[in-house]
């Protein structure tokens, strides 16, 4: 399985691909970023994928991808997503502001995102980050709810960590399991299918309405 695509995940731009795929995952919810960075990380577990580089001291193999790098490269592509998307949500414009006021998703999400921000709750935005097409929805709704960057960047920074880790450590310990395998690549995509559609679960609840106040 790992042999057609030795060719990338033995090349350092590895890197360039995983960190454009999660960029533009924020903006095309489509891009299997999650399914390449397992990828990348399962080639690295199996240890096959080595390039050589010419040192002061001579020959030298690091291997290609590197989990470390990898995690940090996938870590930063996701915060500097969310940010774009959340810059261009704040700058906004009529037309940006009829289509989320045309959508449910990121009204709700808007409504959900500012009352957890508010109580120091951000962890809606870690959430969200592992649903399909949550982290485009929380990223575009606190834009456009013009929420702080210290209140919204933390949390997203604390986001691309955990998704990243999640998604590299599947990848890593899948192989290291059960081996370079097509079973070990279902069993991290099923897990990483999963965490998904637990987080959607939670990202689409309705939101609470706040209790009624009693005037004496």
């Amino acid at each position: 399985m790992f042999e057609s695509v030795g060719a990338l995940t033995g090349s350092p731009w590895i890197y360039a691909v995983v960190a454009v795929s999660v960029v533009m995952d924020v903006f095309l919810p489509v891009l299997p970023s999650g399914v390449l960075v397992i990828t990348a990380a399962t080639a690295a577990a199996a240890g096959t994928t080595t390039v050589t580089v010419a040192g002061a001291a001579g020959q030298v193999a690091h291997q290609v991808p590197d989990i470390l790098a990898l995690m940090v490269c996938a870590t930063t592509a996701s915060v500097l997503g969310d940010f774009a998307a959340y810059r261009l949500a704040w700058r906004g414009g009529e037309r940006l502001d009829r289509a989320i006021a045309r959508s449910r998703r990121l009204t709700t999400a808007q409504e959900r995102l500012g009352t957890a921000l508010s109580r120091g709750g951000g962890i809606l935005v870690v959430i969200a980050r592992f649903a399909p097409a949550g982290r485009s929805v929380v990223s575009l709704g606190a834009g456009a709810a013009h929420r702080k960057v210290r209140e919204f960047l933390p949390w997203s920074v604390l986001a691309g960590m955990a998704w990243a880790g999640y998604s590299v450590g599947l990848g890593y310990f899948g192989a290291q399991w059960l081996g370079a395998s097509w079973l070990g690549a279902a069993v991290s995509l099923l897990a990483l299918f999963v965490a998904g559609s637990l987080a959607a679960m939670f990202v689409r609840r309705p939101v609470a309405a706040p209790p009624a106040t009693v005037t004496p």
